[in-house]
C-alpha cells in the first residue's frame, strides 16, 4: 500500500518539487489548500507532512511560530512524520566555512533566531521530524529566487549579476535533487532518529564558477558583475522585504559549504545531478511557468488539489 504525503506550500519552490518527486516515487500526494482544507483533517491518514510553508521575510515573526505549532499538532493527531524544509540561517554570521550537523546554531540576527526557535519547537514536539536544510535553490523554472530574479536577469546581455564577492564559495541546491533526497529520507524514516538534522550538500560554487557553468549552458560569454545593494538600502524604509534581504546579505560574503558526511552516510547510493546539467536546466527554464504540476498522476493513485501557501 502506497504511503501518503501531505504537502504544505505546494505552490512554493520546495513544495512544488517535493510534490512531483513523491508523486513520481509512487506516493499518494495531497496538496493542502488553505482556502478549502483544515489541517487536522487534511493530515488524517498521512504518513508524512512535508512542510514547505515559508511566508515572506516580513511576516516570519508574526506567522512562523503559529504555523509551526499547527504542523506539530497535525502530526501529533495523525501520527505522521514531519519533513521540514529548512535553510542555513540558524548558523549565523561568522560560522565556519564548512557547515555540518556539529556546527553551532549561533545566529543572532532576527531571521536566524526565528529559524532557531522554529527548530527548537520541532525538536521538543515529541513527533518525528526530519529537517532537510539546504543552500540557495537552483530551480528548473523561473520562480522568483535569487538565481533567476537577480543573478541571471541580465543573461541576455551576457551579464551575471552576483550579490557578493564572486571569488567566495556559496552553497547551492538543485531543487529536483533536494526533493529526491526528501523522498529517500522519508522512505527510511523508521531508521532515523526522532529529530534528524540532515544538511543537503548540493553544490559549492563561487560566483565565477557559476558564471562559467552558465556560459557553458547558454553558449555565450558571461561576465560576473557585482550587484549594487544601494537600491535595497534606499527601499528598506518602505519595503519590509528589502530589510530581510539586507539582513541576510552576509551569506553572499561569508565563505560556506555544506558538509556531505551525514547525508552520504544516510543515503550512500544517492546520485546528484552534475552542476553543469542543473545550470543548463535552469537557464532553459528562465522563461518557464511559475508553477509546475506533479506528473504521472495516474501512477500514484492519490489526491491532488490546488496548491497554495498560507
Amino acid at each position: 500500500m502506497a504511503s501518503t504525503a501531505l504537502i504544505l506550500g505546494g505552490s512554493g519552490r520546495f513544495g512544488r518539487a517535493a510534490a512531483e518527486a513523491f508523486w513520481n516515487a509512487g506516493w499518494k500526494v495531497r496538496i493542502f489548500d488553505r482556502k478549502e482544507d483544515r489541517l487536522p483533517e487534511a493530515a488524517t491518514g498521512a504518513d508524512l507532512i512535508v512542510n514547505g510553508w515559508n511566508p515572506p521575510y516580513d511576516r516570519w515573526s508574526a506567522e512562523l511560530p503559529g504555523l509551526t505549532e499547527r504542523v506539530v499538532e497535525a502530526a501529533r493527531g495523525s501520527g505522521a512524520t514531519i519533513l521540514q524544509a529548512q535553510n542555513i540561517y540558524v548558523y549565523g554570521k561568522g560560522s565556519p566555512e564548512v557547515l555540518s550537523v556539529r556546527t553551532a546554531h549561533a545566529a543572532t540576527n532576527p531571521l536566524g533566531r526565528l529559524r532557531i526557535d522554529m527548530e527548537e519547537t520541532l525538536r521538543s514536539s515529541g513527533v518525528q521530524v526530519i529537517v532537510l536544510r539546504a543552500g540557495d535553490f537552483i530551480d528548473t523554472t523561473g520562480s522568483g529566487n535569487w538565481l533567476d530574479r537577480i543573478i541571471l536577469a541580465k543573461l541576455s546581455k551576457s551579464r551575471l549579476v552576483y550579490p557578493g564577492d564572486p571569488e567566495i564559495p556559496h552553497a547551492w541546491a538543485y531543487l529536483p535533487d533536494l526533493a529526491r533526497g526528501a523522498v529517500d529520507l522519508a522512505a527510511k524514516r523508521e531508521e532515523l532518529d526522532q529529530f534528524e538534522d540532515v544538511p543537503f550538500p548540493g553544490y559549492t560554487l563561487t560566483g565565477r564558477a557559476l558564471a562559467c557553468l552558465v556560459a557553458q549552458a547558454s553558449g555565450q560569454e558571461v561576465r560576473p558583475n557585482r550587484m549594487s545593494w544601494l537600491l535595497l538600502r534606499l527601499a528598506s524604509p518602505v519595503w519590509p522585504m528589502a530589510r530581510g534581504l539586507l539582513e541576510m546579505r552576509y551569506l553572499w560574503d561569508m565563505p560556506h559549504s555544506i558538509d556531505p558526511a551525514h547525508f552520504d552516510a544516510l543515503l550512500p547510493d544517492f546520485a546528484g545531478t552534475p552542476p553543469a546539467e542543473a545550470l543548463a536546466t535552469a537557464v532553459r527554464g528562465l522563461n518557464g511557468p511559475q508553477v509546475a504540476r506533479p506528473n504521472d498522476a495516474s501512477r500514484a493513485g492519490g489526491m491532488v488539489s490546488s496548491a497554495t501557501s498560507p
